[in-house]
């Protein structure tokens, strides 16, 4: 599925190393976009071809599993460049809120933004070790007060109306804004891919809520709902190019290939 496709970018493209770098037109609000091209991302998957269940989430580990990581400190500049505001270059867009905040407005205090781990770091307590806690295809900027709020919950349906965003929450999860549920459950199916065991952590996705330390992180039944419910866009594609090309050097296989979420877990 070229996915790609999807979304017309207008102006000529100027090749930097192995990427086109796009420029916007005056009459569009995007900024210029690194593009990894299709070429490049069917080889790089080109192992998994034929694959499903156990079989293709064995393969796309294999695929994803080698990559760069980064210290906790670096992951401060790399979502200034992940998440910017494809309208203001100056800014980044929070996750829940989807406010656009200043890049140079994080930190710890009220009304900052600071880094959000979207499978909760709790749950397999691996905190902010290299690896699974530093990863940058499920960390984003969000503002202080709303991570605090969301803490480790998992995500689910339901709850009450929370002030700081279009969320709900109650004792055992978070229901986040609709435009951005199925970038969240792409993060999650990516990380139950990317960390199978061995010398590091083993997480996997869970039908459940309340999973409190165990390395699991559901709700998975209503994550594959969100998943088909809202689409990939253009700003998870290029947030995954800039991840692969200029740190980490993985790409999520859930942005490029939606479908192989129904391949491996069924729908």
């Amino acid at each position: 599925m070229k996915l790609r496709k999807m979304f017309g970018v207008s102006g000529a493209a100027l090749l930097i190393g192995t990427t086109a770098y796009i420029p916007a037109t005056a009459k569009t609000t995007e900024t210029p976009q690194l593009v990894t091209s299709q070429t490049t991302i069917d080889q790089y998957y080109s192992p998994a071809a034929g694959k499903v269940g156990a079989s293709l989430k064995s393969a796309l580990h294999d695929i994803i599993d080698d990559h760069t990581q980064i210290s906790y400190d670096a992951v401060w500049t790399a979502l200034k460049e992940t998440d910017q505001d494809p309208n203001n270059t100056n800014n980044v867009i929070e996750l829940y809120t989807q406010k656009s905040i200043s890049k140079s407005s994080n930190g710890g205090n009220v009304g900052q933004w600071n880094r959000e781990h979207v499978w909760a770091k709790s749950h397999g307590d691996f905190g902010t070790t290299m690896g699974p806690g530093t990863d940058l295809h499920h960390l984003k900027p969000e503002d202080v007060q709303v991570n605090s709020a969301r803490g480790n919950l998992d995500f689910d349906n339901g709850g009450t109306k929370y002030s700081g965003c279009d969320c709900y929450k109650d004792g055992d999860s978070w229901q986040p804004p609709a435009k951005v549920r199925g970038d969240i459950a792409r993060m999650i199916f990516y990380m139950a891919v990317r960390y199978e065991g061995g010398t590091e952590i083993d997480l996997e996705g869970a039908d459940t809520v309340n999973n409190g330390s165990q390395p699991l992180h559901g709700k998975m039944s209503t994550l594959k709902q969100w998943h088909a419910q809202d689409p990939v866009d253009a700003f998870e594609l290029r947030r995954n190019d800039v991840i692969y090309e200029k740190y980490q050097h993985n790409r999520n296989p859930f942005i490029d290939h939606p479908e192989y979420v129904s391949a491996i877990w069924g729908q």
